[in-house]
């Protein structure tokens, strides 16, 4: 029997070695292909039965990292999938930390330390984007338990102006909650109002342009119809092409009527450190906004914040009582998330923020904003490739068209998806945008340069026209 209170004396020989081999393979992060050749057969090896009998922690140990091949690669610079980050060395770093110090940050009582981080963690997040320091928030798991959380303050709002606490009395007796929003919806939103009880679908009204964002002049007389409370959504960031919703005008069209403006930013929020853009004006306008740690502020897996302009909002959708809970002053986030058991996030988010500060990230959005009109100009410069769509922001949206081709394009793009992330070099997502097959690799990741983008197209094309050469002879 293996009892861990037997390890006790060898506890530290393990935890040196487990940080030796994860500086290994970090160490081999820019070198190492973001697929290995081996991943789903090694990742497959840890199939079997619980052992009756432990192998004891030093062979557990080894036996894990003997199988880091069946993960990818996705904290490296060639990871262009999912808009993913990585860990800064401080975040890295301080989430080690987090893990052994290994606290429950509900509240002040459970941990002043993580309480403490956690709002001064908050409070230079709004800071960072440029909102207003009367907002409050909260760290999540990710983007769409923000949206959930953000939401659920919506959703009080809104019952408030039917005179229902629905916190309190649940949605008997309400109407369907209407709410608007542009082609750009993401799935994490429309999750998180299925969660809140207000429906995937039969309440969402879109209000679409000709390139899939916000009609706004749909929205203003949508909205005038209607006469009554309405949950609002806009999009910073899409996830194809990286476009957004006009959220200045759309927020001119709230401000005239009882609206809820809700911005899910997941990734493009960080624009408003690259203000030049122009694209995440008006945010600041909003009565809710989040967005993604482990996307662009790179922390690692997993972190997300919601933020309120009416901080009370969150305490009354997430409050929780009991004689043994905690009833202070003192900053609780657990009565302002959804979750009451809570990883000390604020660890990672507090060192990256101190480590590099305002300009650090200003600095890393930026040069992301270069490499990625970097990779739409080798697009366009190639008479086999076709930028789909103005690269705005981090992503490229594009497909590979070779001259000549009579083929089926779709099946062609779908196959060389499959076979860049095959290959393993880069790795990139594939979709469909306006109706054709394309990629979207997004640049994200603190450690990516220029010779990591530059692969992008260049694998591109090499396995395209072995494919397309394929096709021809098929």
């Amino acid at each position: 029997m293996a009892d861990p209170l037997d390890e006790l004396a060898g506890a530290e020989a393990l935890l040196r070695q487990t940080v030796e081999d994860a500086l290994q393979y970090l160490a081999s992060l820019d070198e190492r292909p973001v697929r290995a050749a081996a991943t789903d057969a090694v990742a497959q090896g840890f199939v079997g039965d619980l052992p009756e009998h432990g192998l004891g922690g030093p062979p557990a140990l080894a036996r894990l990292a003997s199988g880091l091949d069946g993960a990818h690669a996705s904290a490296g610079p060639r990871f262009f999938h999912f808009v993913t980050g990585g860990g800064t060395p401080a975040a890295l770093a301080a989430d080690w930390l987090g893990s052994a110090v290994d606290q429950n940050s509900f509240s002040w009582v459970s941990s002043p330390l993580g309480a403490q981080l956690e709002a001064t963690a908050v409070r230079w997040l709004l800071d960072l984007f440029h909102l207003p320091p009367t907002w409050g928030g909260v760290l999540t798991t990710g983007a769409t338990m923000a949206n959930f959380t953000a939401l659920a303050a919506a959703r009080g709002w809104w019952a408030e102006q039917h005179g229902v606490e629905v916190d309190r009395d649940g949605l008997a007796g309400l109407p369907a909650a209407p709410v608007f929003s542009s082609g750009h919806l993401h799935p994490s939103a429309t999750k998180a109002l299925a969660m809140l009880g207000l429906g995937r679908e039969r309440p969402v009204r879109l209000q679409v342009d000709d390139r899939g964002g916000f009609d706004v002049v749909a929205l203003e007389a949508a909205l005038r119809r209607l006469d009554a409370p309405a949950i609002v959504i806009a999009n910073a960031g899409e996830v194809n092409a990286g476009d957004f919703d006009p959220i200045e005008a759309v927020a001119d069209v709230c401000q005239a009527h009882r609206v809820w403006l809700h911005v899910d930013g997941a990734f493009g929020l960080f624009a408003r450190l690259a203000p030049e853009t122009g694209l995440a004006a008006g945010v600041e306008r909003a009565d809710s906004a989040i967005s993604d740690g482990h996307k662009w502020l790179n922390v690692p897996y997993d972190c997300g914040f919601a933020f309120v302009r009416e901080p009370a909002r969150l305490a009354s959708a997430f409050t929780l009582a009991a004689a043994y809970l905690p009833d202070d002053e003192h900053p609780n986030f657990g009565y302002l998330g959804p979750e009451s058991s809570r990883r000390a996030r604020a660890f990672a988010v507090w060192a990256t923020l101190a480590a590099y500060g305002r300009d650090g990230y200003r600095a890393m959005v930026e040069r992301h904003l270069r490499l990625a009109r970097r990779v739409a100009a080798q697009v366009e410069a190639a008479d086999d490739l076709e930028l789909l769509a103005p690269t705005r922001l981090n992503i490229v949206s594009f497909r590979f068209v070779p001259p000549g081709f009579a083929g089926d394009l779709d099946r062609l793009n779908e196959a060389l998806g499959a076979a860049v992330n095959e290959d393993g070099r880069v790795m990139f997502g594939s979709t469909r945008y306006r109706g054709v097959a394309a990629f979207r690799p997004a640049i994200t990741n603190w450690r990516t340069t220029e010779a990591d983008v530059d692969l992008i197209v260049e694998v591109v094309r090499e396995l395209g026209a072995t494919l397309a050469a394929q096709a021809v002879t098929a």
